[in-house]
């Protein structure tokens, strides 16, 4: 599992997961915009100001405003409205400025355990980011450079990224016990996510039923469905039988099929009758419509099979995604634990 770092994560480069152990979002959106004072000249000037305090140290509202600029470059970068802008960076200063206060109650718990963090491992962490993403450091330092970052703002943004891995391997990692079902819990979820946008084609013979009609002719066309079910499955051509007999003029002419669609684009009655089939499998007549106007029986060749892993295939990976999300959830617990007995005060 590979963890987004604070400052970097806007232009996608990751830390290797030996060095971050969780997995967490710094900024989905950003915003606060501070007052400058004017002049009456019109000329803005930076007043200093405390934003925040945390035990007995302040937290400056220059360092804030630099810590901001990846951010702003972003925002800037991707709303072009001023009231958007100004409501992205109001939620941005928000959270970026308790971030700033867990950086600081870390740099504490980090003192007291008497851990720091070398040149050197910095410079192994940047070497994980460019082997990760296959492009040499002095890329990453000129795309940082491009968005706000000097080469000393990118290095110090790792460094607190490598302290926090030391901290949470430290103080959290002995809180995360991660079992069997918290695999697979972690699978349900995923599948949840994922699972109804698998693509799948499927070509479907429509028999219409006329309003109105009486018991013989329904009896008539479940028998000639049934009989096409037949044919197709003793290897009759689904698309020759779709041209003969599919009452569905959008796509006679194509087989039954209206391409590859996400599994949850389909009919629920469709999803049901290809869930356990194989590729080239024939349904049995399937029932079909709410109404008179649009009652039929349809006959469903699966052509192509949502690929659908077993949790068996993907154990290990679903494990590394419960762990991940167990370290997170420990990690914002031992976070509001440092906060606790610690003077805060924000002043935004």
């Amino acid at each position: 599992m590979q963890r987004r770092f604070p400052g970097a994560w806007f232009f996608g480069f990751v830390l290797d997961r030996s060095r971050v152990t969780s997995t967490r979002r710094l900024l989905s959106c950003v915003g606060l915009a501070f007052g400058l004072t004017v002049s009456a000249h019109a000329r803005a000037s930076i007043v200093e100001r405390v934003v925040a305090v945390v035990g007995e140290r302040p937290i400056l509202l220059t360092e804030l405003q630099h810590r901001a600029r990846p951010f702003l470059f972003r925002i800037y970068g991707t709303t072009q409205q001023a009231a958007q802008q100004a409501a992205h960076m109001t939620e941005m200063y928000k959270e970026l400025i308790n971030r700033m206060i867990d950086d600081r109650l870390e740099e504490q718990a980090a003192d007291k355990a008497h851990l720091s963090v070398t040149p050197e491992e910095v410079d192994n962490a940047l070497k994980n980011v460019s082997a990760a993403n296959k492009m040499p450091i002095a890329s990453l330092l000129a795309e940082a450079k491009r968005q706000g970052l000097s080469e000393q703002d990118y290095r110090d943004e790792v460094r607190r990224q490598v302290m926090e891995g030391k901290l949470v391997q430290l103080r959290v990692r002995g809180r995360v016990r991660v079992t069997e079902q918290d695999g697979r819990s972690a699978f349900s979820r995923w599948m949840k996510d994922t699972g109804s946008q698998a693509e799948v084609d499927v070509r479907i013979l429509a028999l219409r039923i006329p309003p109105g009609a009486d018991t013989a002719l329904r009896k008539a066309r479940q028998l000639l469905a049934e009989n096409i079910v037949s044919r197709a499955r003793a290897g009759e051509d689904f698309c020759k039988l779709v041209t003969q007999f599919s009452d569905d003029q959008a796509t006679v002419g194509k087989c039954g099929s209206r391409g590859p669609l996400p599994m949850d684009a389909l009919v629920p009655e469709v999803q049901a009758a290809i869930q356990d089939k194989k590729e080239g499998d024939i349904s049995d007549p399937l029932p079909f419509g709410s109404t008179a106007a649009d009652e039929a029986i349809l006959v469903v060749q699966l052509m192509t099979t949502p690929h659908v892993p077993k949790y068996d295939d993907v154990k290990d990976a679903m494990m590394d995604r419960a762990y991940g999300d167990a370290m997170e959830h420990q990690r914002k617990l031992w976070l509001g634990e440092l906060r606790h007995g610690i003077y805060i005060d924000v002043r935004m």
